[in-house]
Protein backbone atom coordinates (compact mmCIF):
# COMPACT_ATOMS: atom_id res chain seq x y z
CA UNK A 1 0.00 0.00 0.00
CA UNK A 2 1.30 3.55 -1.11
CA UNK A 3 1.04 6.01 1.21
CA UNK A 4 2.24 9.96 0.66
CA UNK A 5 5.30 8.76 2.63
CA UNK A 6 6.37 5.52 -0.09
CA UNK A 7 5.19 2.11 0.56
CA UNK A 8 7.52 0.92 3.14
CA UNK A 9 6.83 -2.26 4.22
CA UNK A 10 9.66 -3.12 7.12
CA UNK A 11 8.38 -5.83 9.19
CA UNK A 12 9.17 -4.23 12.97
CA UNK A 13 9.55 -7.10 15.21
CA UNK A 14 8.75 -6.88 19.02
CA UNK A 15 11.25 -8.42 21.24
CA UNK A 16 10.21 -12.26 22.70
CA UNK A 17 9.53 -12.61 26.31
CA UNK A 18 9.32 -15.50 28.52
CA UNK A 19 6.39 -14.38 30.09
CA UNK A 20 4.36 -14.16 27.23
CA UNK A 21 2.28 -16.70 24.82
CA UNK A 22 4.21 -19.11 22.51
CA UNK A 23 5.08 -17.55 19.06
CA UNK A 24 6.66 -13.96 18.12
CA UNK A 25 4.77 -10.84 17.99
CA UNK A 26 5.46 -9.14 14.67
CA UNK A 27 4.23 -5.72 13.93
CA UNK A 28 3.79 -5.22 9.72
CA UNK A 29 1.75 -2.52 7.81
CA UNK A 30 -1.64 -3.96 6.53
CA UNK A 31 -3.04 -4.68 3.45
CA UNK A 32 -6.16 -4.78 1.82
CA UNK A 33 -5.88 -8.68 2.62
CA UNK A 34 -6.05 -7.86 5.89
CA UNK A 35 -9.52 -5.97 5.99
CA UNK A 36 -12.15 -8.59 7.16
CA UNK A 37 -9.56 -9.79 9.60
CA UNK A 38 -9.39 -6.05 10.98
CA UNK A 39 -13.27 -5.51 10.87
CA UNK A 40 -13.70 -8.91 13.03
CA UNK A 41 -11.07 -7.51 15.68
CA UNK A 42 -12.84 -3.79 15.64
CA UNK A 43 -16.01 -5.55 16.26
CA UNK A 44 -14.55 -7.86 18.86
CA UNK A 45 -12.88 -5.14 20.47
CA UNK A 46 -15.67 -2.94 20.67
CA UNK A 47 -18.70 -5.13 21.27
CA UNK A 48 -16.94 -6.25 24.26
CA UNK A 49 -16.49 -3.03 26.39
CA UNK A 50 -19.03 -2.50 28.58
CA UNK A 51 -20.58 0.61 29.02
CA UNK A 52 -20.12 2.26 25.94
CA UNK A 53 -22.33 4.32 23.87
CA UNK A 54 -24.25 2.21 21.40
CA UNK A 55 -23.54 5.27 18.65
CA UNK A 56 -19.60 5.10 19.50
CA UNK A 57 -19.55 1.40 19.00
CA UNK A 58 -21.88 1.40 15.73
CA UNK A 59 -19.18 4.37 13.87
CA UNK A 60 -16.03 2.28 15.80
CA UNK A 61 -17.23 -1.14 14.13
CA UNK A 62 -16.25 -0.37 10.36
CA UNK A 63 -17.68 -2.73 7.46
CA UNK A 64 -14.77 -3.44 4.74
CA UNK A 65 -16.21 -0.91 2.49
CA UNK A 66 -15.92 1.79 5.52
CA UNK A 67 -12.50 0.39 6.69
CA UNK A 68 -11.28 0.86 3.42
CA UNK A 69 -12.25 4.62 2.99
CA UNK A 70 -10.59 4.79 6.68
CA UNK A 71 -7.31 3.76 5.35
CA UNK A 72 -7.33 6.73 2.77
CA UNK A 73 -4.34 9.06 3.69
CA UNK A 74 -4.08 6.80 6.70
CA UNK A 75 -1.13 4.26 7.30
CA UNK A 76 -2.27 0.56 9.73
CA UNK A 77 -0.37 -1.24 11.45
CA UNK A 78 -1.21 -4.77 12.24
CA UNK A 79 0.17 -6.88 15.30
CA UNK A 80 0.16 -10.55 14.46
CA UNK A 81 0.69 -13.46 17.39
CA UNK A 82 1.51 -16.85 15.77
CA UNK A 83 -0.33 -15.75 12.37
CA UNK A 84 -3.15 -14.21 14.04
CA UNK A 85 -4.21 -10.68 14.01
CA UNK A 86 -4.07 -9.75 18.22
CA UNK A 87 -3.83 -5.41 17.71
CA UNK A 88 -4.12 -2.64 15.15
CA UNK A 89 -3.34 1.06 14.66
CA UNK A 90 -3.82 3.92 12.25
CA UNK A 91 -1.66 6.80 11.84
CA UNK A 92 -2.65 10.25 10.11
CA UNK A 93 -0.41 12.38 9.07
CA UNK A 94 -1.27 16.10 8.87
CA UNK A 95 1.24 19.32 8.78
CA UNK A 96 3.79 17.50 10.34
CA UNK A 97 2.09 15.90 13.27
CA UNK A 98 1.16 12.08 13.32
CA UNK A 99 -2.18 10.74 15.12
CA UNK A 100 -2.54 7.46 16.09
CA UNK A 101 -6.23 6.13 15.68
CA UNK A 102 -8.37 3.05 15.86
CA UNK A 103 -6.38 1.42 18.28
CA UNK A 104 -7.53 -1.76 19.38
CA UNK A 105 -6.17 -4.99 20.79
CA UNK A 106 -7.82 -8.00 21.19
CA UNK A 107 -9.28 -8.24 25.02
CA UNK A 108 -7.37 -12.03 25.12
CA UNK A 109 -4.52 -10.72 24.36
CA UNK A 110 -3.98 -7.42 26.25
CA UNK A 111 -1.10 -6.93 28.44
CA UNK A 112 1.07 -9.08 26.23
CA UNK A 113 3.13 -6.77 24.18
CA UNK A 114 0.90 -5.80 21.56
CA UNK A 115 -0.19 -2.34 22.24
CA UNK A 116 3.06 -1.46 22.85
CA UNK A 117 4.80 -2.77 19.79
CA UNK A 118 2.04 -1.21 17.62
CA UNK A 119 2.50 2.25 19.22
CA UNK A 120 6.59 1.69 19.09
CA UNK A 121 6.28 1.17 15.27
CA UNK A 122 3.54 3.51 14.81
CA UNK A 123 6.51 6.09 16.48
CA UNK A 124 9.19 4.85 14.65
CA UNK A 125 7.05 5.29 11.27
CA UNK A 126 6.26 9.03 12.41
CA UNK A 127 9.65 9.49 12.97
CA UNK A 128 11.58 7.99 9.80
CA UNK A 129 8.46 10.82 8.10
CA UNK A 130 10.15 13.40 9.83
CA UNK A 131 6.99 13.79 11.86
CA UNK A 132 7.66 16.55 14.93
CA UNK A 133 4.97 15.30 16.79
CA UNK A 134 2.63 12.15 17.31
CA UNK A 135 -0.64 12.32 19.13
CA UNK A 136 -3.29 10.41 20.54
CA UNK A 137 -6.93 11.11 21.88
CA UNK A 138 -8.52 7.93 23.44
CA UNK A 139 -11.63 7.76 25.73
CA UNK A 140 -10.81 8.75 29.49
CA UNK A 141 -12.08 5.61 30.71
CA UNK A 142 -9.61 3.96 28.58
CA UNK A 143 -6.77 4.03 31.85
CA UNK A 144 -4.20 0.74 30.08
CA UNK A 145 -4.37 2.72 27.29
CA UNK A 146 -3.85 6.13 29.37
CA UNK A 147 -1.08 4.11 31.41
CA UNK A 148 0.84 2.69 28.13
CA UNK A 149 1.03 6.00 26.35
CA UNK A 150 2.41 7.41 29.41
CA UNK A 151 4.66 4.44 29.54
CA UNK A 152 6.31 5.01 26.43
CA UNK A 153 6.89 8.64 27.24
CA UNK A 154 3.52 10.42 25.16
CA UNK A 155 2.47 13.16 27.81
CA UNK A 156 -1.14 14.28 28.70
CA UNK A 157 -2.28 17.39 27.63
CA UNK A 158 -5.89 17.80 28.21
CA UNK A 159 -9.19 16.29 28.89
CA UNK A 160 -12.04 17.20 26.32
CA UNK A 161 -15.02 16.73 28.71
CA UNK A 162 -18.68 15.23 26.81
CA UNK A 163 -16.09 15.18 23.52
CA UNK A 164 -16.71 12.13 21.69
CA UNK A 165 -20.34 10.93 21.78
CA UNK A 166 -20.70 12.32 25.48
CA UNK A 167 -17.46 10.76 26.35
CA UNK A 168 -14.69 12.41 28.10
CA UNK A 169 -11.64 12.33 25.99
CA UNK A 170 -7.33 12.40 27.19
CA UNK A 171 -4.48 14.40 25.06
CA UNK A 172 -1.72 12.68 25.01
CA UNK A 173 1.64 13.79 22.62
CA UNK A 174 5.03 12.34 22.64
CA UNK A 175 7.47 15.22 20.37
CA UNK A 176 9.67 13.48 18.80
Amino acid sequence: MATEHGSDRRVERAPASTDKPAGELAVERVTHQDIPAICSLYKKVWESENGLPAELVKTWVPTPLEFTSWMEGVTYFAARRAGHLVGVVGVEPRHGAFRLVHLAVDPESRRLGAGGALLTASVEWARRSNAVTVWSDPLARFEAAAALFRKLGFREGGLLHKHDWGEDVRLFELLL
